[in-house]
Parts: C-alpha cells; structure tokens; sequence
C-alpha cells in the first residue's frame, strides 16, 4: 500500500483528469448508484408484491402500487445501466484519447533512447498495454470504488434512521466488504499479478522476436524449438492466470458468505425487533431480498481492487515517461541540396567526433563502411536531428533544422510489413497516394510481374512481417513505400544483410536504379554492389579514413583492396 501510495503523490496521468469533466465523471458515478438502488427496488417491489398478494389476493387495490412500482424499478435498472456506461466510456474515451496522443508524443520525442533500453516486444507491450490498463483502472476501479462506498454511506445513513444497533451490525459487515477484503485481495494479489505481467511482457518480447526472426528460424529447421519455447511461456501464462481465478473466486465466495449473514442477522433482528404482524414481516422480508443485488457491487470493488496490481508498473511506466511540449509539428525545409557537417563535435563518456566535417552533393549515392562501434549509427542520429552536435553545424541545403519525413526516407534490414494487404503496406509511404503513383512505385521496385502473378493483385495479405514473400520480395515492398514517401534523401540502414549474396546483389541493383534521382547514404559492413556508389566513406577513430570512388580506392588503397578480398572470400 505505501508504494501505491507514493505512486499516486507523484501521478501525473491520472488524477489530472479528475477535474476534467466533473459533470461527466459523477455522473457516471451517481448513475452507477442508481443502477444499484434500482435493482435493490425492484427486489423490494417484488418481494411486498408476491407477499401481499398471497396475503389478500382477492383486494387488486393493495398491490396496484407495488405491481406500477415494480415495472418502473425494472425499467429503470437497465436504462441506468445504459446510461451509467454510455457516460462512463465516454469520458474514459475521451481521458484515455488525450492519454495515447500524449504517449506517442513522449515515445517519439525519445525514440532513440527507448530503443535501447527496449526490444521491439517491450515497446509494443509498453504502447499496447499501459493505456488500456489506464482505461481499466477508471471503469474496473475508480467508478465502483467510489459508487459503493457511496452507496455505503446512503446505507448506513438509512440503517441509523431505523436503529443505531443494525446499523453497527451492516457497519461491521460491509467495512469488511467494501475496504478490508479489498486490501487484503490486493496485497494477496500482487505477487501473482506481477507474475502474470512479467510472463504476458515476455510474450510480447519473445513473439515478436520469433514473427520477426521467423526466416531463420525455418532456414535453421528449428521450428519444433520455436513452437517449444512459445508454449513453456503460453503454458507458465495460463497457470499463472489459473491461480488467481481460484483466488478470485474464493474471494467472491467470501463476500456472498458475509452478505447471506448479513440478511440472516437482519431476518433476525427484524422479527426480534419489529413485531410479528403480516404487514411488518412483509416489509422485513421484501427488506433482506434488496440485500441480493448490492451484492454485485461489493463483489464488483473486490474485483477491481484486486486488479489494481495490474496497472501498478503501468503508471510508474507512463510516469517515468518525459514530459514533451505540444508543439506544433515542424515543417519539411523545403529546400533541399547538399548536405553538409561543418567542425562537428559529439560524444557519449567520451568524444566520438571531433571538428568532422564531411560533403555530399545533391543526388549523390555514397557508401558509408566502418567497424561496430566507429558511430555510423550516431552519424545517421546526428543528421536525422536524433541527436544533437556538440559544437559545429549540420546543414541541409544550407538550412540547419532538424528533418522530416518529408525530407528523409529510412530503408534497414528490418522491412515493416503488417497484416494487411499489399496497398495497404506500401501506401504508407504516402497515405494520399494516387492508384497510378502507386503503381509506379512498385513498377521502380520490380514488382510488377510478381504482383502480376497473384490472383488478388494489390488486394493480396502479405501477413504478419510480411512472411507470404521471400526477404528480397520484402525489401524490394519497403523500397516501394520509401519511393511513394518521395523524400529527396534516402538512408540504406544495411537493408540487404540476411539476403544471400544473389539476391543482395538484384535487389541492391534495383534500390539503387530507383532512387536514381535521389540522394543515397547506404550504410554496410561488407562490399557487394560497391560499385553502384559515387563516392566510398571508412570511418574509423571520429574521421575519415579513406574517402573516394570504389574505382581509384580499388586501384590505390591497399586497405580497400583487402576489404574486397575479405568480402570475396
């Protein structure tokens, strides 16, 4: 409870949102209330009905009010259902919307630092999960907490009205209820819950890995370790959700057995108490039955309390998250040319570039080779605006802003392909897209007769990863998407390293044709289609080590010449 309660001092996720649409937010809540105290009615209704008419049932008059009563109480239950949930989404939709937009921002802000602290797994679990947990903690936790222990109050106020000492009987019983058996759930709770998170992110992470890795896996003929593997977790998952069933159903057992004493001791009381007249044991009677439906909203908090576990990491995650400025987006530059490092200096613990500077004309292709570890990578950061230079300039058509995607287009290894169907994936280059663009960006890509010879066309799934095609088919797909982006700079992020070297060579032949009229940085640890590039970069040590054509390194650099022997082996 205390790390719950420190959680929630530094929240800023949720309890802004409290004061955001009051109207809406007790109105759910009171709406909840009344569905409760309609279903209590009807109960009542019912109840003096059935016994005063086998008291009198030759006297319609006695029981004309009751049966008016009866129909308005049942017909009151459902529409305050309705109405509660109707109220209660919307304003949860509403919270959670401004929530995910919020997220994104954030996530985008600090993508290259997420991206190294997490596998693609965590980060699908990080964007799929805490705001559904966000909204779950409102509608499983919050609006019936805060509705029973209202309907709490109305009760024990009523309860007092009738006699101090039922009151103290119901005070006792429902304080068990509606407080102590929620916490002890909780604490109870939290180990198998933080279990069952653990066990639910590492599916996540392993999942995605396998779908993505799935290539390897069936070139290796591992697929019976693959389907092992998966389901130890699925199978560790399913047990670990089997146990807190059975807690929770022990717990609902608890309240219903609290609750049947609570209508035995006022059955009770009543005939101690009140007499033995028909008519007061008819009310006494029509009385205990309203007990039966509260009973849904005391099991409803236990429930919801016992989850809140769940949505414990949730919050210190998206708490944990930088705050990001709403800003509007920024603007392509609009001009676009050479690109150009100027004295730029950056470093981590220690400098990795110090008074680079380095040239690319417009429309040039280069090749940008260096050991793991010289800093292509952060380069790359440093051009996309990712990161920012210590001291110098880096400049884009003599502008020196950070670019969009409308400036630069990014190609790796990794060709995000989604289960859906082939215009759908490559149209996400440019959502606008016209049929005919989009058809000439698969024409440049060398797709036309594969496309050709699928009976649903562009229509055809390409599943998830894009596994339906072969790797070479899957970069020729993400090579079409970039060429619909239309951004004037392309970065080749290793895109052809899993392909065997044939294919390599076709699809780099092809990328490379495409983006004729484009500014090419392709980044690679080995050689095959050197040759399609103006210019050759080795980094190594923060500078340049060699810098030409792949032709005069070929005839005059001994370090080059070994790279190509190296390559050819």
């Amino acid at each position: 409870m205390k790390q719950i309660k420190q959680l929630l001092a530094r929240d800023t996720w949720i309890k802004p949102f409290f004061k955001q649409r009051p109207l809406s937010l007790w109105g759910a809540i009171i709406l909840t209330v009344l569905t409760a105290v309609a279903g209590g009615g009807l109960m009542f209704i019912s109840g003096y009905l059935i016994s005063r008419s086998a008291q009198r049932p030759d006297n319609i008059l006695l029981v004309y009010v009751p049966i008016v009563l009866t129909r308005g109480f049942g017909i009151f239950r459902p529409v305050f259902r309705y109405l509660q949930r109707l109220v209660a989404h919307n304003w949860v939709l509403r919270v959670v919307s401004v929530s995910r937009k919020r997220l994104y921002q954030s996530a985008e802000a600090t993508a290259h630092s997420l991206r190294s602290k997490l596998q693609i797994g965590d980060l699908l679990s990080l964007l799929a999960d805490d705001l559904d947990h966000l909204q779950n903690l409102y509608l499983r936790t919050i609006f019936p907490a805060v509705a029973s222990w209202l309907l709490f109050a109305v009760l024990m106020l009523l309860l007092g009205w009738v006699d101090w000492r039922l009151m103290l009987v119901w005070l006792v019983l429902l304080t068990f209820v509606a407080v102590l058996l929620p916490i002890i759930g909780l604490l109870a709770n939290r180990a198998g819950v933080q279990r069952q998170k653990a066990l639910q992110n590492r599916l996540y992470r392993e999942a995605t890995d396998a779908i993505l890795g799935l290539q390897d896996w069936l070139l290796s003929g591992r697929q019976a370790d693959l389907v092992a593997k998966e389901g130890t977790v699925m199978a560790d998952l399913a047990q670990a959700k089997s146990a807190g069933q059975r807690f929770g159903w022990w717990r609902d057992f608890g309240v219903q057995v609290v609750m049947l004493l609570g209508a035995v001791l006022t059955l009770w009381w009543g005939s101690a108490t009140l007499g033995h007249d028909k008519a007061t044991q008819t009310f006494i009677a029509a009385f205990v039955l309203t007990i039966f439906p509260l009973v849904d909203t005391w099991l409803g908090v236990n429930q919801g309390l016992s989850e809140a576990s769940y949505y414990e990491d949730s919050i210190v995650r998206l708490n944990d998250l930088p705050e990001v400025e709403t800003q509007p987006a920024p603007a392509s530059l609009g001009v676009h040319g050479d690109i150009d490092f100027t004295a730029v200096t950056f470093g981590y613990d220690k400098p990795l570039f110090q008074q680079l500077d380095w040239h690319i004309a417009t429309g040039e292709k280069i090749a940008l080779l260096g050991r793991s570890g010289a800093g292509k990578t952060t380069l790359l950061k440093l051009l996309m605006g990712d990161l920012t230079a210590q001291s110098g300039a880096i400049t884009i058509g003599g502008v020196q802003q950070k670019p969009t995607a409308d400036d630069i287009a990014i190609l790796d290894q990794n060709a995000y392909l989604f289960d859906t169907t082939i215009a759908n994936n490559v149209r996400l280059g440019d959502l606008n897209a016209t049929d005919e663009q989009l058809n000439e960006a698969l024409d440049k890509a060398g797709l036309r007769a594969l496309i050709a010879s699928l009976p649903d066309g562009l229509q055809t799934n390409m599943r998830e990863a894009g596994t339906r095609f072969s790797g070479g088919e899957q970069q020729r797909f993400a090579l079409a998407r970039v060429l619909l982006q239309g951004a004037p700079i392309v970065i080749l992020d290793e895109p052809t390293v899993s392909l065997d070297p044939a294919t390599e060579r076709a699809v780099l032949a092809t990328m490379f044709a495409a983006l004729a009229d484009r500014t090419v940085i392709w980044v690679t640890h080995h050689l095959t289609g050197i040759e399609l590039v103006d210019q050759v970069y080795f980094l190594e040590n923060g500078q340049f080590t060699m810098a030409d054509s792949p032709a005069n390194l070929a005839a005059k650099s001994a370090h080059f010449q070994n790279l190509l022997a190296l390559d050819d082996f």
